[in-house]
C-alpha cells in the first residue's frame, strides 16, 4: 500500500455505510467566518449518492426554503463534516431520485419505512459517568383551581 492509500485509508469516516437515497438526513457541517467557527444544520432528503465507498464518496441532499430547492452535494468524508444524522427513511425503488425535482405535493411524497439508529458502541468508561450522574429531582406540580 502505497502513501497515498494509507492517507486515504486513515481520513475514512467510520458508520456512514447506511445512508441511502430516500433517507431525511441532518448534516452537521463545520463552517468558519473570519476566527469563528460554529456548527451549521443542512436537513433534508438524499437524492443520490455517488462515487462509492471511498474516499471521494458524496451524497446529494435536497431540502425547500421558502417554495424554492435548495441543493447541496457533500463529500461525506470530509473534516468538514462534524456528524449525520438519520431522521427518517423512505421507501424508494430508483438509486437517483432526480424526478422529485420536478414533484410537487403529494407526488413529491415518499413512503415512510420503520428503521432502528445504529447503535454505538460505548466503553466501560462512558458507562461509568452515566451510572454515576444524580438523577434529576421531579418538581412537584401546582394544584389547578
Amino acid at each position: 500500500m502505497n502513501k497515498i492509500e494509507k492517507f486515504n485509508q486513515e481520513q475514512l469516516k467510520k458508520g456512514l455505510d447506511d445512508i441511502r437515497p430516500g433517507d431525511t438526513i441532518k448534516v452537521h457541517q463545520k463552517i468558519k467566518e473570519k476566527d469563528k467557527q460554529r456548527i451549521q444544520v443542512f436537513e433534508g432528503l438524499v437524492l443520490a449518492r455517488k462515487h462509492g465507498k471511498g474516499i471521494s464518496a458524496t451524497i446529494t441532499v435536497r431540502k425547500l426554503v421558502s417554495g424554492i430547492g435548495v441543493e447541496r452535494v457533500f463529500p461525506l468524508h470530509s473534516p468538514n463534516i462534524e456528524k449525520i444524522e438519520i431522521v427518517k427513511r423512505g421507501k424508494v425503488r430508483r438509486a437517483k431520485l432526480y424526478y422529485l425535482r420536478k414533484a410537487k405535493g403529494k407526488k413529491a411524497r415518499l413512503k415512510k419505512v420503520d428503521f432502528e439508529q445504529p447503535v454505538i458502541q460505548e466503553t466501560k468508561e462512558s458507562v461509568q459517568e452515566e451510572t454515576e450522574e444524580k438523577p434529576v429531582e421531579e418538581k412537584p406540580e401546582k394544584e389547578k383551581k
